[in-house]
């Protein structure tokens, strides 16, 4: 668990070196334009949705005591729920639409990290295979992140229990944001089922992925890089795992 975790953290460091060492940078260029188009129409349409979510659960309290306690955990909850849902939203839409580019760059790593030389052939039927397939994941995964997350965000409207109920959201969206990078290199030695059982007993090394993709893209700048380094870190650990 503990060594899963911190390896899932410390190969970002590595996965610069290696983008740096192959001069990888080109494929960093679309992904990021698109995250940040994504990220910026995700990021309007929430700013402008947060006090509407957060004044639904204060319009609805019935008694004047403790309004001012409800009016506050209400704008909390409003914005974390805008936060999540966009996170959410962003993650599995641009896994889907990045799937064309960030496929062949976990091959290129991949085959880098085995000492192959072999130039890659490009096959039109094969990314559309690979596109179904993340397409599928996607949904997949998506259903699930929100059937863990409601529960949670329901339990955090007692502000006792919000920050730990905070936390574990966290680790849930890093837990499935890890699992689509990992599955750029997973989904060329298995079916669907079998990139599930890997991740799932690996879930720790897709929660330290997906944690700092995530912390990423909080920055705001994160948005540029974070999905492209994240994939080639995911690629690095789990081609280690797949040879073990």
């Amino acid at each position: 668990m503990i060594r899963d975790l911190f390896d899932g953290i410390l190969s970002w460091l590595r996965a610069i070196q290696i983008i740096s060492r192959l001069g990888l940078w080109g494929y960093v260029f679309i992904p990021g334009l698109l995250s940040l188009l994504l990220g910026a129409a995700i990021v309007s349409a929430g700013w402008g949705l947060s006090d509407d979510v957060g004044g639904l659960l204060t319009r609805y309290w019935p008694w004047e005591w403790g309004s001012g306690v409800v009016e506050t955990v209400g704008q909390v909850f409003g914005g974390l729920v805008i936060v999540i849902a966009g996170l959410l939203l962003f993650k599995h839409l641009i896994l889907i639409i990045s799937g064309p580019f960030m496929s062949p760059l976990s091959e290129k790593v991949e085959r880098y990290l085995a000492g192959h030389d072999v130039p890659m052939e490009f096959s039109l039927p094969e990314m559309l295979r690979q596109l179904v397939r993340g397409l599928v994941l996607g949904l997949r995964n998506a259903l699930l992140e929100i059937l863990l997350t409601i529960p949670l965000l329901l339990i955090g409207l007692i502000p006792v229990f919000t920050p730990f109920t905070t936390a574990g959201i966290f680790l849930i969206q890093a837990y499935y944001a890890g699992f689509g990078n990992m599955d750029f290199t997973l989904e060329r030695h298995f079916m669907v089922r079998g990139s599930i059982r890997f991740v799932r007993r690996h879930r720790w090394l897709a929660v330290g992925n997906g944690a700092v993709y995530l912390l990423l893209l909080l920055t705001g700048l994160g948005f540029l890089v974070a999905l492209p380094i994240g994939v080639v870190a995911a690629t690095v650990e789990t081609v280690k795992r797949l040879e073990d």
